[in-house]
């Protein structure tokens, strides 16, 4: 799955819980979900379980503590379907 596929499902994942519009329109993989989209913990944990429904995956502890950014979700998405 393409860099740009990933970022277009993670939209669909993250509109729900996002507090800032301007920033979800400019969403890259540069975007922060707690400073750019203001997602707060709580909803940040379902933007996670969110993740794992949707490409099928699990995600540890640690991986789910360095999912602040598209970026990072991005990198984990593709270990854990390299994985599988």
């Amino acid at each position: 799955m393409s860099k740009d596929e990933l970022i277009v499902k993670l939209k669909q994942i993250v509109a729900p819980y996002i507090q800032d519009e301007e920033a979800f329109k400019n969403l890259s993989e540069d975007t922060d979900f707690i400073n750019d989209l203001k997602i707060n913990s709580a909803n940040l944990v379902d933007v996670v379980l969110d993740v794992e429904d949707e490409f099928d995956i699990r995600i540890e502890n640690d991986d789910m503590e360095k999912m602040l950014s598209v970026k990072a979700v991005i990198e984990i998405i593709n270990e854990k379907l390299a994985v599988k």
